[in-house]
């Protein structure tokens, strides 16, 4: 049998999960109800045949979420099968439980995050045990009368994602405790007073738990490692946000002894190893404010008249030798993190910043991806091997931007031809599904000890995108070269994947888009990926669609490593790969490992072994977006706060029981507003896209504009309060 393409897989796959979703919502709503496969095609108003409504049943049959009832005839049943066939059961074979990673909310309760599910167990507050954001638990699902509510107990608590917090000190006489308050987890950390005689009330500390006492509700019990007392508050809070979400502040002692006993010299023996570009031009282009330069761009015609084009990565898998304690240091972390004045590096700074920065006008050990494109610009050749460059130029994207504006300046030539290239890419790219989502970076302009003076949004022009473009060629381009590698047997990998969008979440949007006259077709993956970008689009004119953004990247899927290869539906590449940054994401220093054993050999590590890693750097990774966020939204409330009391413009963005989110139109600052503050009573829409006063029946939706008024800040919380200036106001 011929096997199928991976965009008519996707095609029919989003469809048939489509169909399966309306189906289950059918008998979930009618659970006492009977159906028959006419009654469905009546009730649900659709044209899918009877064999397709017949191939869902028979998956619902198996699962046992529906059992028959009668000839021909069904009913919802709930507990499925394949729960119990995944689940541990207990000696009773009554029990499943399950491992899983804890993502905890702001109430307390939390979602656990079970790789083999394919939704979240939810926990609330009260079977939470001493559970804390990120760590290993147990869980036991509970299941009601008629099925599954997905709901769950934490039964045993298995490993800590973190162990060492920041809070604040506070002496009581006869005992001291730690207060900390995170974006996540408000804990009490409790000390013996005698041993923080030094330490004043208010201080912050760094806290290191050691254990928990108590039986029926055990309390953590910690030891202080130092006092932040003297330290700039701003230097404090960005300590907290990264010790908080699980980040090291500093690198152990052994990992700066190693990084600074490495070699930095580059022997001759090493260079004849490598195909050498020092005399090709080459250069790199990247922020301002950069101090690492991972990645260069080469270009050169050859003598047969096509462009050679190589894309060259900082070679850090040649320093980070696997077993030493740079490696274990970098692999726990897995990631820089970015927060708003300064980055958490995954590699100490004689890596990051010396050795494996490709630093203008000196020589640099790379490992890259050359292509050669025709006249047409069309990929003729690829290579993929060890190389030294030398840089030749240095650019910020202002400078290079400027350039292609104005057609003029510093290899003008050189940069027009790499954009042409990659404007071929990004309009291929497109045309096979990707979709092209413009979304808002906030940024800050800092005075010199961190405080917000500015906020503006940044843009992104051709010489971002350039850049991005021949990435995403390289990233795209080594997958595939192991997955043909390996087609008869499989190599493992480490690959970017992202799933199809959420069937329910997606219905629910296309419903609320239609209000804003914005009509989504979702019949294909295709036909979504357009309707996203056309979305896109549209909202860089009309600034009311903009609210649009976010909830349409709520119904995606989660990018995550793995090494099962689904593809990526966001980018619409078949195979993809992270290869381009290894000096801040580990993902890709095990890419660099896997191809260069793969490039004259043939090389398998233990796939379960792999995946393991996978899942520890996808966790990782949603931490340090996490600790990204709060250092944003903490600036952003440091800004405004100097501001109570002044009026802006705002748009809504959300709701939840008790208020309304409002972001300012300006700052990106977003705040509530209660609705015990508006004089009537207000009632949330099931959808959560909308809220209707129910006296004067007032009907207030998401990008609704709004005037509002800053009334308070909370900078512990991250936390800002609006209320709604009126006509009456204003007269």
């Amino acid at each position: 049998m011929k096997k199928q393409s991976w965009k008519n897989y996707k095609e029919k796959k989003l469809a048939y999960s489509l169909l399966q979703y309306k189906i289950r919502k059918l008998f979930k709503k009618d659970s006492t109800a009977e159906f028959d496969i006419n009654k469905i095609k009546r009730k649900l108003n659709i044209s899918n045949s009877k064999g397709q409504i017949n191939d869902v049943l028979k998956k619902l049959l198996k699962e046992e979420y529906i059992v028959v009832s009668g000839y021909g005839k069904y009913i919802y049943n709930g507990l499925t099968k394949e729960l119990k066939k995944k689940g541990i059961f207990d000696n009773n074979g009554e029990n499943i439980y399950y491992t899983g990673i804890v993502d905890k909310t702001k109430t307390g309760s939390g979602y656990i995050i079970v790789k083999e599910l394919s939704y979240d167990v939810y926990v609330p507050n009260r079977y939470m045990k001493t559970a804390m954001d990120g760590d290993k638990v147990k869980v036991q699902l509970l299941f009601s009368k008629r099925g599954s509510k997905n709901d769950g107990r934490i039964v045993e608590i298995l490993q800590r994602a973190k162990s060492q917090f920041i809070g604040e000190y506070r002496n009581f006489g006869n005992y001291a405790s730690v207060f900390v308050e995170g974006a996540k987890d408000e804990i009490e950390i409790f000390v013996l007073s005698k041993e923080t005689e030094e330490i004043k009330s208010g201080d912050k500390v760094l806290i290191e738990i050691s254990e928990w006492r108590g039986k029926k509700n055990p309390v953590p019990w910690g030891k202080i490692i130092k006092s932040l007392g003297d330290e700039e508050r701003n230097d404090i809070e960005m300590k907290s946000i990264l010790i908080n979400n699980g980040f090291k502040i500093e690198f152990p002692e052994e990992v700066i002894r190693e990084a600074n006993n490495l070699n930095k010299e580059i022997t001759e023996e090493e260079i004849k190893k490598r195909r050498d570009f020092r005399d090709v031009l080459t250069v790199t282009i990247d922020p301002e404010t950069a101090k690492d330069f991972d990645d260069a761009l080469s270009l050169r015609e050859l003598e047969n008249g096509n462009i050679e084009v190589g894309i060259h990565i900082a070679d850090v898998s040649h320093f980070v030798k696997p077993g030493t304690a740079i490696d274990q240091e970098a692999y726990e972390q897995s990631t820089s993190v970015y927060l708003v004045d300064r980055v958490d590096p995954m590699l100490p700074e004689v890596l990051s910043n010396e050795l494996c920065s490709l630093r203008p006008h000196e020589e640099s050990l790379t490992f890259s991806a050359v292509f050669e494109f025709d006249k047409d610009l069309n990929i003729k050749k690829r290579w993929f091997g060890k190389t030294i460059i030398f840089s030749d130029r240095r650019f910020t994207y202002e400078e290079v931007q400027e350039i292609l504006e104005n057609e003029k300046g510093e290899y003008v030539k050189e940069l027009k031809k790499l954009n042409s290239i990659a404007k071929k890419l990004r309009k291929n790219r497109y045309a096979n599904g990707s979709i092209d989502f413009n979304t808002e970076e906030v940024q800050f302009k800092l005075d010199e000890k961190g405080k917000p003076i500015g906020l503006f949004v940044k843009e992104r022009k051709e010489a971002h995108m350039l850049v991005e473009d021949f990435m995403l060629l390289a990233n795209k381009e080594v997958a595939k070269f192991i997955k043909n590698k390996g087609k008869n047997k499989e190599i493992p990998f480490v690959y970017r994947v992202h799933d199809l969008p959420d069937p329910d979440k997606l219905l629910d949007f296309a419903a609320f888009a239609k209000e804003f006259g914005i009509k989504l077709k979702l019949d294909t993956p295709q036909q979504v990926a357009k309707s996203f970008t056309y979305l896109s689009k549209k909202s860089e004119k009309d600034e009311r669609l903009k609210v649009l953004i976010p909830l349409a990247l709520r119904t995606m899927a989660k990018a995550i490593y793995t090494t099962d290869d689904i593809g990526h539906y966001g980018l619409g590449f078949d195979d993809y790969t992270h290869f381009t940054s290894p000096i801040r994401r580990y993902s890709d220093v095990l890419v660099h490992r896997i191809l260069e054993k793969n490039l004259n050999d043939v090389y398998r590590m233990k796939k379960s072994d792999l995946e393991d890693k996978c899942r520890h750097i996808s966790e990782q990774e949603r931490k340090a977006i996490d600790a990204e966020r709060e250092s944003v939204k903490y600036k952003q409330v440091e800004y405004i706060t100097d501001h109570i009391g002044e009026e802006f413009d705002g748009i809504i963005t959300g709701f939840i029981e008790k208020g309304m989110f409002i972001e300012l139109l300006d700052s990106k600052v977003e705040g509530m507003v209660e609705f015990n503050t508006l004089g009537q009573y207000y009632v949330l829409d099931d959808s959560k896209l909308k809220v209707t006063a129910k006296k004067s029946g007032e009907v207030m939706k998401i990008g609704d504009p709004v005037r509002v008024r800053i009334k308070d800040t909370d900078m512990v919380r991250r936390r800002v309060d609006f209320e709604m200036v009126t006509e009456q106001d204003e007269e």
